[in-house]
């Protein structure tokens, strides 16, 4: 496992192909880790996920910005691991 990013750092923007489109999605260094952490748990392609996160977004009646979707999901995903209360 790499080094912990540090807790307060600006964001990172970094491009990636989802949905046969390429974006850039910005980031702060301890959500990518996250994410990447995330990733590699469920056996996927950091694209994969994202594009999994994102198709959960649009299906939102106001679907957040793709970042901040990101964001939720990983705050989501520690919650249900802690047994905090559901996440709606």
């Amino acid at each position: 496992m790499d080094e912990a990013p540090p807790v307060f750092a600006g964001p990172v923007k970094r491009s990636m192909t989802i949905a046969g489109h390429t974006t850039s999605i910005s980031l702060e260094p301890l959500f990518w880790h996250a994410l990447e952490e995330r990733a590699r748990a469920e056996a996927l392609p950091l694209s994969a996920l994202v594009a999994r996160i994102d198709a959960e977004r649009i299906a939102r009646t106001e679907p957040p910005n793709l970042a901040s979707a990101i964001r939720c999901w990983l705050l989501a995903q520690a919650f249900r691991r802690a047994d905090c209360p559901p996440v709606p």
